[in-house]
Order: C-alpha cells, then structure tokens, then sequence
C-alpha cells in the first residue's frame, strides 16, 4: 500500500471515529429533549441548521454547481430511508435505555450481510452466515421474548423500532452500493437534510397543534405527536448543539466511506456502543441489564467478525488482480 493510500485510510478512521462520537452525543442530547419537545420539532431544528453548515460546505467544496445531480430519485429514496431509520430509533430512544436501543440498532450490519445475497447476489460463506445467526440471537436475548410486559416495562413494539432502524438504514447502504452515488460528502449531508426538513414540516402541518395525542398516550406517541412549543431559554444550546452535531456526522460519515473502503472503516462505527453506555450511565444513570450485555457481546463480536472476513476476502482478490497485473 502506497503511503498515500495509507494516509487517505488513517483519514477516514479518524473521521468515522469523530463522527461516531458525534452521533452519540446526539442520542444522548435528543434523549434529554425527548420528554418536553416533539420528535418532529427536534428534527426540523437540527435539519435547518445542518442544512445551513451544508451549504456552506458545498461553496467550500467546489462550489453550490456540485448539489446537481443525475439521479435524484435515488437520492429521494435514500433520504426516505433514512428519515424512517433515524425517526424509528429517536422514538424508541425516548423510552428505552440509550445503551439497549444503539446495540439493537447495531443489527444493521448483520442485515447487510444477510440481504446481500438476494439484493446484490454476494456470496456468504458459512462462517460469515454462522455469525450472523450469532448476532441475530443476540438481538433475540435483548428482546426477553420470555419476559412479560409487566417486567419489561415497554411495549414489544417499542424493542422492535431499533430493529426497524437497523433494517431500513442496511437496505439505504445496500441501494447505495449497486446503484452508486457520485456526490461530495456535502452534498449528500444536504440531500439528506433537506429530506427530514420536509418530513417534519409535513408533521407540523398535519399535527404539530398535538390534536393527535392526550395524556393516556404511550411516552414514544407522545414524543412522535406532541404540540410545537417555543423552546425554553436554558435548552437554546441543546438545540444549537445538536444542529452543529448533524452537520459533523453526515460530513464525517459520508467523507470517511469515500476516503476509506468499508472493509476498513466499518468496524471503528462500533465505538459506538460503549459510548453510549457511558453516555447512559453518566447522563441518566441507567446500567444495562444482564440481557442487553449479552446481546451486545453477541452483535459486536458477529459484527467483527463478518467485516474482518470482508476484509480478507476483498484483500484477496486485490492480492490476485495484482498478480494479473504483474
């Protein structure tokens, strides 16, 4: 590898780990909002502002030229998909611990591997497809299907959001893959904004007065129909912050897996889960239980290791076209 390559790969693992870290933060900060203000509310916010930096971005980059596009109903899609993933594990947030909803999110990889073989017609061998199953019951033990409602606490739907989430961003990352996306990492961080600006106006519109909830409604409904209010002084920043924050992470993420190959970057987004049981422990005081430990050494062992055989099985076919070349 040439030192080059080198320098883009420690590039873009340093941007994965900033952005990872940023994305915790951003739970942890939406968790805190999730009691007072809409989903909705919070995410027009954030989207208006990160859409701003974006822009900015885009003239720094090359100019606002780069924000046209061949394939805009591509990205329309993707924006789709990840609205659905992102607002599916923001509702859940507001109920479940941050550490149990991030490590049932972390089922995306392993939806990934699975759905490779139909959607892109990749081959998984038995070890990857043995691991996956592994994750996969993971994700079974953090769910306590033998637990009742009672001791749970949330309703079995609640625990399925994250599942969703995972599943709606593996099929965004696999349509992007076969149908390839020639844009600037800015450029995509505006696209993606702009489409939860437009799904959260489109809630405004529709309930933003919170006709749609009353007080015997479930945390996460309430969280998703509440009424817009003006946000209290002392949460001025919380939003500023979070809005900083989404601008950083679609920067970050969509930079990194343009600078580095997915078999490389991949792995460093599972910094995620211990970051988000400090970030539990410390803001909220919440430990996970013995289930969810489980559960997340399951994944994040599956994890890496279906992206570690990826590695190798990609470092191969380098090493074998390098000896045709030669």
């Amino acid at each position: 590898m040439t030192s080059n390559s080198h320098n883009r790969a420690g590039l873009a693992i340093g941007l994965i780990l900033l952005g990872v870290a940023a994305i915790s933060v951003n739970d942890m900060l939406i968790k805190r909002l999730s009691g007072g203000y809409p989903l909705h509310q919070i995410v027009f916010t954030r989207s208006a502002i990160g859409i701003l930096l974006g822009l900015v971005l885009v003239k720094l980059e090359g100019g606002f030229h780069l924000l046209k596009t061949r394939q805009p109903g591509l990205h329309l899609l993707r924006g789709l998909l990840i609205v659905i993933s992102n607002m599916s594990f923001f509702l859940a947030l507001s109920v479940l611990p941050l550490a149990e909803a991030t490590a049932l999110f972390f089922a995306a990889p392993l939806f990934i591997t699975l759905l490779s073989i139909p959607l892109l017609g990749e081959k998984v061998g038995p070890l990857r497809l043995g691991a996956v199953i592994v994750g996969f019951i993971g994700v079974v033990i953090m769910m306590r299907p033998w637990a009742s409602t009672a001791t749970l606490e949330v309703s079995r739907w609640v625990l399925l959001l994250p599942v969703l989430a995972a599943l709606t961003y593996a099929l965004n990352q696999l349509m992007t893959r076969k149908l390839g996306v020639n844009s600037k990492g800015s450029a995509l961080m505006v696209y993606i904004q702009a489409a939860f600006v437009a799904v959260s106006l489109g809630f405004f519109l529709i309930a933003g007065d919170g006709r749609f909830v009353d007080e015997g409604s479930s945390a996460s409904l309430q969280f998703l129909l509440r009424a817009w209010i003006w946000p209290a002084r002392e949460d001025y920043l919380t939003f500023l912050g979070i809005g900083l924050n989404i601008a950083l992470i679609g920067y970050c993420l969509s930079q990194a897996y343009r600078l580095g190959d997915a078999a490389t970057v991949a792995p460093f987004e599972y910094i995620g889960l211990p970051l988000a049981v400090f970030w539990g422990f410390v803001i909220f005081g919440d430990l996970p239980v013995w289930e969810v430990w489980v559960g997340i050494a399951l994944i994040l062992a599956s994890g890496l290791f279906v992206y570690l055989r990826e590695r190798q099985k990609a470092l191969r076919v380098t090493r074998l076209q390098g000896g045709r070349r030669a």
